[in-house]
């Protein structure tokens, strides 16, 4: 019962569509309707602004954290699922939201949480590095890409150490997730067409 009660909470979790609450409540604004038609926390900057955009990314990213933190509660300590797996199913939540007609976000800052509820460190150096590669290509989806290659990386150098074989296979999934979600960027990064940002 508490393994049922576990997926389905974590993908509750992962559901909730910040970007579209955050807009229809403050804004009376369906960011679905504008922009890129994305609930996630870039195509708020670009409809709502800075103020609404940082609000997002952090439900975002926490709903990821909440998730895989939660499976670590002695409540759910019989469920048999690893603490990644339920940061994995709010990550499914995240991208196909029941609250918004399973049209949802392309998993960034929710894989960012849920990298931070199971290991903080490596949350600090994606952060770094989405930062990094942001100024340098002005591109939110290319860093974003460019961070979860990162993550990549590092999981296979934490293997070598701690043995930590599942932190590489959901690292991989999530990885896969925001390949697969950013597929029409790549394809506007390919072409020259892409959106680049401007303040920073």
């Amino acid at each position: 019962m508490n393994t049922i009660l576990l997926i389905i909470l974590t993908y509750l979790i992962g559901s909730i569509p910040s970007g579209l609450w955050i807009g229809q409540l403050f804004y009376k604004t369906d960011i679905r309707e504008q922009g890129s038609g994305n609930l996630g926390a870039t195509n708020t900057f670009r409809i709502l602004g800075k103020k609404a955009g940082i609000v997002v990314t952090l439900m975002d990213i926490l709903k990821g954290t909440a998730a895989t933190i939660l499976a670590s509660l002695v409540f759910f300590a019989d469920s048999g699922i690893h603490p990644l797996i339920a940061g994995s199913i709010a990550v499914i939540g995240h991208m196909f939201p029941v609250f918004a007609k399973f049209r949802g976000g392309k998993a960034v800052a929710t894989s960012a949480g849920v990298v931070l509820g199971y290991h903080w460190p490596i949350f600090i150096l994606l952060v770094v590095a989405f930062i990094l590669c942001l100024k340098v290509s002005k591109m939110v989806s290319f860093a974003s890409m460019f961070a979860s290659v990162v993550a990549f990386v590092y999981a296979i150098i934490y293997m070598f150490f701690e043995q930590d074989y599942f932190l590489l296979l959901i690292i991989t999934t999530l990885a896969a997730f925001i390949f697969y979600r950013h597929r029409a960027n790549i394809a506007r990064i390919k072409a020259g067409t892409e959106p680049k940002v401007k303040w920073i």
